[in-house]
């Protein structure tokens, strides 16, 4: 146990660590990741639409996390499928009620190595020493389902209803034999032709194929 806690320390000594914080609550990733499960949900509604239509969005069951963008979406897709959109219900020809089942993020890591621990120092505080990875994976995923369903203003008929439409995000993180990482994810299409970049030791960066990357720390 000895030997092991003072090769830990040599490779924590012999590391150096970037370390970022956000000032706002939450995370650019987390809401780039609940932003663009959205958006992918959205593009798979389809709705029977007239063209030209007057639709009144009724949003008063949609509920979760960045609502306000989820409806947005879901208005822009309205008006690229032909309705237009009114403010009140009475001015409409029909009502579109949208709904969300889900609406957040989740996080799932795959280890193998040795966990993260606490090392006991007399007359002192514990000391933490992170994982030894000879391999990690880190995923977090972004997960929309919404529903969407249309009918007649005047007597409340039945028009159409997509059922639930899905929408998935991720952003995920590497790490091998404890020194490289890299990360992948699907928040950025703009850039999902720029190599993926490896960091290592004195190896610079080496380009393993298409994805999105974003910036790891480096030893």
């Amino acid at each position: 146990m000895r030997v092991l806690t003072l090769i830990v320390f040599c490779l924590v000594l012999s590391a150096c660590t970037t370390s970022r914080e956000t000032n706002p609550q939450r995370t650019a990733t987390e809401q780039l990741l609940l932003s663009t499960a959205v958006d992918h949900a959205v593009e798979n509604i389809r709705l029977d639409i007239a063209p030209g239509a007057k639709v009144f969005v009724d949003s008063a069951n949609f509920e979760g996390l960045d609502s306000r963008y989820a409806v947005g979406a879901i208005r822009d897709r309205i008006l690229r499928l032909g309705g237009r959109i009114v403010s009140e219900r009475a001015a409409s020809d029909s009502v579109i009620e949208i709904r969300s089942g889900a609406l957040s993020a989740d996080q799932s890591k795959t280890l193998l190595g040795i966990p993260a621990f606490d090392v006991p120092i007399p007359l002192a505080k514990e000391v933490s020493i992170p994982d030894i990875s000879l391999f990690k994976k880190s995923l977090r995923q972004g997960v929309a389902k919404l529903a969407a369903t249309i009918y007649r203003t005047a007597d409340g008929a039945l028009i159409d209803s997509t059922g639930p439409q899905y929408g998935f995000s991720h952003s995920t993180d590497y790490v091998v034999l404890f020194l490289f990482s890299w990360s992948t994810d699907d928040l950025k299409p703009e850039e999902a032709n720029q190599p993926l970049k490896v960091e290592g030791p004195d190896l610079g960066k080496i380009k393993l194929g298409n994805g999105n990357d974003s910036e790891s720390p480096s030893p």
